[in-house]
């Protein structure tokens, strides 16, 4: 019970970053208002000791523990003269709005400087809103600055001792998460097997969520291997052994689909969301080969489970001689595929344990399982590592950080004037919300909804802060506890939901407030009404002074996937044509984290309250589309890199055919998204498979490339050809 509880959590929640970056603030807060309150602070300094210890524990992103502390080492001094700043500007209205303003387009700026640019500008921003909440004055200031460097100093307390955190263990929670979602995967798999036609679809819908959470944590740990392995080499390794995982789960899907269905199945039907189960049969259930598919899944959820044992070496044993075509048992051949499919999958997870735990007991081998090391052992001491060629980045009012800072500044004067015209006390809550909607945000659609978001959060967090101050306003200690839940909360569900965390924000201010014995109904309506005054300037300045249209936006980065996908298909093609060896591993992670930034993109148009219904569903259909044809970009990248080492794999000159027109067509997708005057036309014409036909009666067309080449392939073209319709490209013969 124990075991599955845990693998519950870490799957839900990815190397326990949202547990851990939870814990870390509210432990921060929690011993700061405990020594604040032993030195006798008073109210509002434990409510700024309280928000800058927070600020200063959530605005550090380094994943490395010396510069997290030169960062906290040098945020102290930015908060101190924020703070100094704020209170002797108080009484000087014209100046302190200017100087707040040039603090933002500082602050929004500096994000250009990496993570610790972007962590010295938060903390100087709000620590600047901190002294404006608790209405800061010159003769507050030896108080207020001893509470802020409380805070610091305990921030730091709690960051490199109480809940530390090392690149090396968030890496290994990772491993531990992505072990998780594979046995999770797994688990949708073996319903779908069983499911029935009235259940199907819901099952296939768990499957879809099930992939895309596998292909998520994959995401981050490729993101955190540099600095969570001990050389560039490992993190190669353990990047090629996820990807295969990943790559070995995601087939071993759509083989189960196919089985299901009386043809070959669209792999789209994996990636687009609502697609039905074709021909949505059922397997006979009582059939011996699917029994054994049944028992053989069951096999490979605990295989995925749990490190080693004897029972399980013999379960391996047996899920890995499925790679020999003698050992299948007799069945239809989409059900045979299934149990190839599980024989990669097992081959993965054993490649996978190696990579991260080192060599394993060979004692009850057998030689299929003898044959598969070779075949690991091999492919590892191929793996190279390789420099990456730094981008160019583009200069002046393109760069996006210039633009996002010109338009936050514009945006905060906006909300300055009109906040001030709503209340000439609390015009701050304007300009927060103006600047929080631009975060991590890079077009119109996006900030609008975002700030919708923000709107909704806000008023529902309003009401609940009303509701508790009648509650616990009179009791200190009550209230400081309920608003270190809520700060728990908002860390928690942040990446999971805006709308969620901003409620969880405003509950947490209002118990603030009533400390501050200033919370009441008007108050209340007051917030509500800054806050939608604030995101409307956040969407006025983004439309109006440099604006990135949400068209805009998503074009370019659609540009960017074909790009990436057209330069991952290549590349592996070339290889697998007999070209010389290059490595994938990178360009095969550029496409992943293109798509990412593309989908994230398309959520203003995807989003259930737009009107636009048939732009909604084209933009999922393009979306799915590229989903699919990045995987069957990412197994042939997979492929070709095993060409060195593979027996059963060599190159064959003729697929540069298949993959000219496959360029080509890419080419022309990419010509038309960044050139509504292109005249490049896709190409359709034969199968990819009837390009390889035997060139000589009696000779096998899979002698020299593998039948899994040539599907991978047909299905990157359908993919890519499916591109054509939406997209508005012309088609030609």
């Amino acid at each position: 019970m124990w075991a599955r509880l845990r693998d519950r959590v870490a799957a839900s929640d990815p190397g326990l970053l949202r547990l851990a970056a939870g814990l870390r603030t509210v432990a921060s807060i929690a011993l700061t208002l405990v020594v604040l309150a032993l030195f006798g602070a008073d109210v509002p300094h434990l409510v700024a000791g309280a928000m800058a210890a927070m600020v200063s524990t959530f605005a550090v992103r380094e994943k490395q523990r010396g510069p997290q502390a030169v960062t906290l080492a040098l945020g102290l001094p930015v908060a101190l003269a924020s703070v100094a700043l704020a209170a002797l500007l108080h009484s000087h209205v014209v100046a302190g709005d200017l100087f707040f303003i040039a603090l933002i387009f500082s602050a929004v700026y500096g994000r250009r400087f990496g993570d610790r640019g972007t962590a010295l500008g938060l903390i100087g921003f709000q620590l600047y809103f901190v002294s404006l909440f608790v209405g800061a004055t010159v003769s507050d200031l030896p108080e207020l600055c001893a509470a802020v460097v409380t805070a610091v100093v305990c921030s730091a307390v709690v960051r490199f001792a109480l809940v530390p955190e090392t690149p090396a263990g968030t890496l290994g929670r990772l491993r531990e998460a992505f072990r998780a979602r594979f046995a999770q995967l797994v688990s949708a798999q073996l319903d779908l097997l069983d499911a029935g036609p009235e259940e199907a679809d819901r099952t296939l819908g768990n499957v879809r969520e099930g992939t895309a959470r596998l292909h998520e944590t994959a995401l981050m740990i490729q993101g955190r291997l540099e600095e969570g392995t001990a050389d560039e080499g490992t993190a190669r390794l353990v990047q090629r052994r996820v990807a295969d995982a990943e790559i070995a789960a995601e087939r071993l899907g759509l083989l189960l689909l196919t089985a299901r269905s009386a043809e070959r199945t669209d792999t789209l039907t994996l990636h687009l969301p609502g697609a039905p189960v074709p021909t949505a049969g059922r397997l006979p259930v009582r059939d011996e080969a699917v029994e054994a598919l049944r028992r053989d899944l069951q096999a490979l959820r605990l295989l995925v489970q749990h490190p080693g044992g004897t029972a399980l070496a013999h379960v391996r044993n047996r899920l890995l001689s499925y790679r020999d075509e003698e050992s299948l048992p007799g069945a239809s051949p989409a059900v045979q595929d299934v149990f190839r499919g599980i024989g990669e999958a097992a081959r993965a997870v054993l490649g996978l344990r190696i990579a991260l735990d080192g060599p394993q007991d060979e004692s009850d081998d057998t030689p299929s399982t003898a044959r598969s090391r070779e075949e690991l052992d091999a492919e590892d001491a191929a793996i190279d590592a390789v420099e990456d060629t730094p981008e160019e980045e583009p200069t002046g009012l393109r760069r996006p950080t210039t633009r996002a800072a010109v338009q936050v500044a514009v945006g905060s004067s906006l909300a300055i004037v009109g906040g001030e015209l709503l209340s000439s006390h609390r015009w701050y809550w304007a300009v927060l919300t103006c600047w929080i909607v631009f975060l991590n945000t890079s077009s119109t659609g996006e900030i609008l909804v975002k700030g919708y978001r923000r709107l909704l959060g806000t008023v529902l967090g309003a009401v609940a802060g009303i509701v508790l101050a009648g509650l616990v306003g009179q009791h200190t200690w009550t209230a400081f506890a309920l608003v270190l839940v809520f700060v728990f909360c908002m860390f928690y569900t942040a990446p999971l939901s805006y709308t969620l965390m901003s409620f969880f924000v405003t509950a947490a201010l209002g118990l603030l407030y009533t400390l501050l014995h200033t919370y009441s109904l008007s108050v209340l309506v007051l917030r509500i009404g800054e806050t939608a005054l604030g995101a409307a300037c956040g969407v006025v300045a983004a439309a109006l002074v440099l604006p990135v249209a949400t068209d805009r936006r998503t074009n370019e980065l659609l540009a960017t996937v074909l790009e990436r996908l057209g330069e991952v298909t290549g590349t592996a093609v070339e290889q697998l044509s007999g070209g010389p060896p290059v490595d994938l591993l990178d360009q095969a992670r550029d496409l992943d984290q293109a798509l990412a930034d593309l989908r994230a993109a398309t959520q203003p148009l995807t989003h259930p309250v737009t009107p636009l219904r048939a732009r909604r569903d084209t933009a999922r259909y393009v979306v799915a589309l590229l989903e699919t044809a990045a995987y069957h970009a990412r197994s042939l990248a997979a492929t070709a890199e095993l060409l060195p080492t593979h027996p059963s794999i060599a190159a064959d000159p003729r697929l540069r055919g298949a993959g000219r027109r496959i360029a080509h067509n890419i080419e022309a997708l990419a010509a038309h998204v960044t050139d509504e005057r292109a005249t490049d036309r896709v190409e359709t014409g034969p199968s990819i498979a009837s390009l390889l036909e035997p060139q000589a009666p009696g000779t096998t067309r899979y002698g020299r490339v593998t039948d899994r080449v040539l599907r991978h392939l047909h299905r990157l073209d359908e993919s890519v050809v499916g591109l054509a319709r939406p997209l508005g490209v012309p088609v030609g013969t």
